[in-house]
């Protein structure tokens, strides 16, 4: 039976349409992903899913008793709040019932002292306490520091105000307090937002243990194919099902644009021919023809025609390109080390980094949330000064950076105004083309900096980096804000570029297309991977297991006061204990394998030796003899008594 049911919704915002005759069912325990390009109303349709919206037309059934959490782009936590208040909120219930209990019983203590009839109220607090116990009154605390804990928050977190969190944080914050609620229908819109890839990991892992339906808006492609199992894809203020994760759906998708196209065309041609016969027979003049011709011209009219496959809407239109070629060598980094704070507070984000680029390296930096990963970036583009090392760029290398914040760009100028200002050898005809392919058409180009969307700022950044010709694109979660459409154009763009490339980026399906190595950046240095993600993803210790990851995490935060040579000995020493270990274990396999085969073996003998006693005792010169058979009999005996033995012994072998 269906959980929620939308019948033909629509949506409109002023005079525009957003969301127009939707249709859909979904079921218990099902994935769902929703995707679309930025505007498309994918927010607007979650929002009529979890009640903050209503409809304008069509209706929205909903289960009963479904219950729905729903986790949102932005959290509206109370920032003077601690991380632990905000989660003791969540059990607002249980916390007065907390209170309520050993008042009734004091109650009930008072009135039984009066040598009152107490049963009603017994009944009562049974009632209160039972349902006390169902909601987990008892264990509320430890549910909350548990979950806390799987989310890399440590018992100082507890006390830190909302306010004082980073980006990352209050995103596991908000997933820690949805997670505590356990909906039977989850809301996500965006939820791999400033996550980190160990996150990412153990998110995916809870999703797919979770009992209850989730609905999840992401342009995470690589997340959309570990979690979902159907796509909703908004397109056209229409929705579209497609079965099967995102790999499934961009391949249906694919096919049905081609079939529709030939549809089209066969269509478009077979209404060539009909106009080509109705201008043929007009030629006769004669009044048969012309007869002929108007029916065919009235048929033709009436004619159920399908209409031209949508487009996306626009796409991008990216092609990066070097003014100037550089020599083989690109950058050379040695001994780079950062710290930031003052005294106790002082705190190392990395140090002993060596980075060596070439001509054509494509690297992608990767490492967890606040390693220090857009701080070493900065570095080697000379933005800030190391406390240890040395940066060296090569002969005839142009750099040019991409901020994932957007704080290179001037908030009060016009999208116009930001490109012009860079680039003064464009007129602006030229550079409105050039937005054009960026997708700011007409009055676009006059907004304001600052009241772009984040989708907007970063294809305009984009644009500005193109322009530049540099030859060496340094660049900081690049794909952050972009659409899964424009990703793909952009990554499109990566791969045809000739020039250099270091990136620093979470995309888990940029690191698999783009990187002919992986960095990853750690406290004590960098430690590079050879191939894309998949091969790091293998080799790399740290990705063994997400939640072991966090565990890891959750031990390391707050200041660093170990020293990371120390570190990285005491991680030499557990690898060489580990792999000690390992080959123990196996040689103890192999002593346990050869002690069974061992056994099987002397146990095959008995039984043979057995078999050939019992033909001697059927033998006639042995039975008809008293003397022989009692001989052979024990005989018997003692290989039975033998066999026996050795069968305890081969089944007390580990």
């Amino acid at each position: 039976m269906s959980i929620l049911y939308a019948d033909k919704i629509s949506k409109v915002y002023g005079v525009t349409p957003v969301l127009t005759d939707v249709s859909f069912r979904v079921e218990p325990k099902d994935r769902i992903g929703i995707v679309g390009a930025n505007g498309a109303g994918k927010t607007t349709l979650i929002n009529i899913l979890a009640g903050e919206l209503s409809p304008d037309g069509g209706t929205l059934h909903k289960a009963s008793d479904l219950s729905v959490g729903y986790l949102k782009q932005r959290d509206h936590f109370c920032p003077d709040r601690t991380v632990e208040e905000e989660m003791m909120g969540i059990f607002e219930w249980q916390l007065e019932t907390e209170k309520q209990l050993p008042a009734l019983a004091e109650h009930i203590a008072a009135l039984s002292a009066q040598g009152r009839d107490v049963a009603e109220e017994l009944a009562r607090y049974d009632a209160l306490v039972l349902e006390f116990e169902n909601r987990r009154g008892y264990e509320f605390r430890s549910q909350i520091r548990g979950v806390l804990a799987s989310l890399a928050f440590t018992e100082d977190d507890l006390s830190k105000q909302i306010d004082c969190l980073s980006g990352g944080e209050r995103t596991r914050l908000a997933l820690a307090s949805l997670l505590l609620k356990e909906p039977d229908l989850l809301l996500l819109d965006e939820p791999t937002n400033h996550l980190d890839i160990g996150t990412l990991r153990w998110l995916e892992q809870y999703l797919a243990a979770y009992n209850g339906t989730i609905i999840v808006i992401s342009h995470d492609r690589y997340f959309l194919d570990r979690t979902v199992g159907r796509i909703f894809e908004i397109e056209h203020q229409t929705l579209t099902v497609y079965e099967g994760n995102y790999s499934s759906y961009a391949d249906k998708k694919q096919l049905r644009l081609e079939e529709e196209l030939k549809r089209y065309e066969q269509a478009q041609q077979d209404i060539r021919r009909e106009e080509d016969i109705i201008r043929r027979l007009r030629q006769h003049q004669t009044e048969k023809l012309a007869k002929r011709a108007r029916s065919r011209e009235k048929r033709l009219a009436h004619a159920e025609l399908p209409d031209r496959p949508a487009s996306a809407g626009g796409r991008l239109n990216i092609r990066f390109h070097e003014k100037l070629t550089p020599g083989n060598d690109i950058l050379s980094a040695q001994g780079l080390s950062m710290s930031f704070g003052d005294g106790r507070e002082r705190r190392t984000l990395f140090r002993g980094v060596n980075l060596e680029m070439k001509r054509g390296d494509r690297l992608c930096l990767v490492g967890e949330n606040g390693i220090g990963k857009t701080t070493l970036l900065k570095i080697l583009l000379g933005r800030l000064t190391p406390d240890e090392g040395t940066v060296r760029l090569g002969q005839n290398v142009i750099p040019a950076y991409y901020d994932q914040e957007q704080q290179m760009l001037q908030p009060e100028n016009t999208v116009l105004e930001e490109v012009h200002a860079s680039y003064r050898l464009y007129d602006q005809q030229e550079l409105r083309t050039m937005l054009g392919r960026f997708l700011f058409r007409g009055d676009d180009v006059f907004k304001k900096v600052r009241d772009l969307a984040g989708g907007e700022k970063a294809r305009l950044s984009l644009l500005k980096l193109m322009l530049s010709g540099a030859n060496f694109l340094v660049m900081d979660e690049p794909t952050n804000h972009l659409d899964i459409g424009a990703k793909e154009v952009f990554e499109q763009a990566l791969i045809a570029y000739p020039g250099t490339l270091l990136i620093a980026s979470h995309d888990r399906y940029l690191l698999s297309k783009i990187p002919t190595a992986i960095c990853e950046l750690s406290a004590g240095g960098i430690e590079t991977y050879l191939g894309g993600y998949d091969y790091y993803a293998e080799k790399s210790r740290r990705l063994a297991s997400g939640k072991t990851y966090l565990d890891r995490m959750a031990m390391s935060t707050g200041p660093d006061d170990r020293e990371p040579e120390r570190q990285k000995e005491l991680d030499k020493e557990a690898r060489t204990r580990a792999r000690r270990e390992e080959r123990e274990q196996a040689a103890l396999d192999r002593k346990i394998q050869s002690d069974r085969l061992r056994k099987e073996a002397e146990i095959t003998e008995a039984e043979a030796l057995i078999a050939r006693i019992e033909a001697e005792l059927c033998r006639e010169e042995v039975y008809s003899d008293p003397q022989a058979a009692l001989e052979w009999s024990g005989k018997l005996q003692k290989a039975q008594e033998e066999m026996e033995r050795l069968y305890e012994q081969w089944m007390a072998l580990p």
